[in-house]
């Protein structure tokens, strides 16, 4: 039986794990790496400890949920903890069930990957371009910007998306697949950093606080969330936010207008706040707000009801401004404008459509034989391990795949 040569294109998370399912599959496997080395952009993930897992992952952190059932449920969280278990890896499994490295180096996980790939006499090709792919009479030729070929029998397209650029993801995957028929669906940051429309964000910058928080269009309640918030002179931040971000721009770059709206005081019923300011009816409305919100967001918050003065005293208010108050403390919202660029973020929303590829094998509809994994298809999951969990689970279906012809977890 004859082995099938596999190029893989891209060595990110994606590309090693195919890499490794494909040739302990007995597949002869190269990867074709631009950068100068494998594993850039993991030394990135979770502030450099490498969030790899979450062992509460389901289907419905991802935003084509139908599309991932298969590839999660047959190379689960649990079989990823196994498999770099077997590498090495011993895990730390955290809060919500993000998952590192007991050694909180990113840089374990690309070492045991390096190690890997020697040990199996993977072959890795660095500085290599990859400018397109060509095929026919059931092979592919691979060419390289710089004008070498490499004739390959299956091809793993795991170039990854556009987040974090400097890493090598500039959306070159995207060129090859179209060049090949397929369609690329609209690409825009995902967790990342919202911009907001505020006079107050200069006044804010720098509060860090567990809040709150829900993401409003059109009076509609679209996504909730518990968790830090941090405010910026361009708009605000946090894992609260970042788990947001994603439907936030979606709606705002389909022309809506989204607002994050903040929940200052969870901790309070309404009626609570209004016995509070009842007690303090002689204090300044600026002082009787002193101890329920942090510090920073008082001067704002009085301004944004339209009270002119700090020190009015709570008798002296209107009965609009006093409710106005109350009001923001439970639904302040600040409309979104976007967000920072791909610079940013931490993955990219949009790529290849899925409906042109076979969730149970990551291979094309529409070309026999190509295989796209990871951040390169139209799949983005919450921030928190999720897109490392998609990047082991597709990477190895297309590995094992492009290596057996058979799917993974049926033969």
């Amino acid at each position: 039986m004859k082995i099938p040569k596999v190029y893989i294109i891209g060595g990110g998370a994606s590309g090693m794990i195919a890499a490794v399912a494909a040739r302990r599959m007995g597949a002869d496997v190269t990867i074709l790496e631009r950068n100068n080395r494998v594993g850039r952009k993991i030394l990135a993930t979770g502030n450099g400890r490498c969030n790899y897992t979450n062992v509460e992952t389901s289907i419905e952190d991802y935003n084509n949920p139908s599309f991932v059932s298969y590839a999660l449920s047959h190379f689960s969280p649990a079989k990823a903890l196994d498999f770099f278990s077997e590498l090495g890896i011993v895990p730390k499994v955290e809060k919500e069930g993000k998952t590192y490295p007991l050694s909180e180096q990113a840089s374990s996980i690309v070492d045991v990957f390096l190690y890997e790939l020697d040990h199996l006499n993977i072959e890795v090709v660095t500085d290599a371009f990859v400018s397109n792919i060509i095929r026919k009479n059931n092979y592919f030729t691979v060419q390289l910007e710089d004008g070498r070929n490499f004739d390959a029998d299956k091809v793993i397209i795991s170039t990854g998306g556009m987040a974090l650029p400097k890493s090598g993801s500039d959306g070159s995957g995207y060129d090859l697949a179209k060049k090949l028929g397929h369609t690329i669906t609209e690409v825009f940051p995902s967790i990342v950093k919202l911009k907001l429309d505020s006079p107050y964000l200069k006044h804010l910058e720098g509060i860090k606080m567990p809040t709150k928080v829900e993401l409003i269009v059109d009076n509609q309640v679209i996504q909730k969330e518990e968790d830090d918030i941090l405010f910026g002179n361009y708009g605000i931040s946090g894992p609260a936010i970042l788990d947001i971000s994603r439907k936030a721009n979606e709606l705002f770059l389909s022309g809506k207008t989204p607002f994050v709206k903040l929940i200052l005081v969870s901790q309070l019923t309404r009626p609570e706040v209004e016995k509070r300011f009842e007690y303090a009816k002689e204090r300044p409305i600026d002082f009787a707000l002193v101890g329920l919100v942090h510090k920073r967001y008082i001067s704002a918050l009085v301004k944004e009801a339209g009270i002119q003065k700090q020190n009015t005293l709570v008798k002296d208010l209107s009965n609009k401004e006093l409710t106005k108050v109350i009001d923001l403390l439970f639904d302040w919202r600040f409309p979104v404008r976007g967000s920072k660029s791909f610079q940013d973020a931490q993955a990219t929303a949009g790529g290849v459509s899925v409906r042109e590829i076979d969730d149970t094998t990551m291979e094309s509809r529409l070309v026999s034989g190509l295989y796209f994994t990871g951040e390169v298809m139209d799949i983005d999951g919450r921030c928190g391990g999720f897109n490392l969990q998609w990047a082991w689970s597709s990477g190895y279906l297309a590995g094992y795949h492009a290596a057996t012809g058979k799917i993974y977890g049926q033969d």
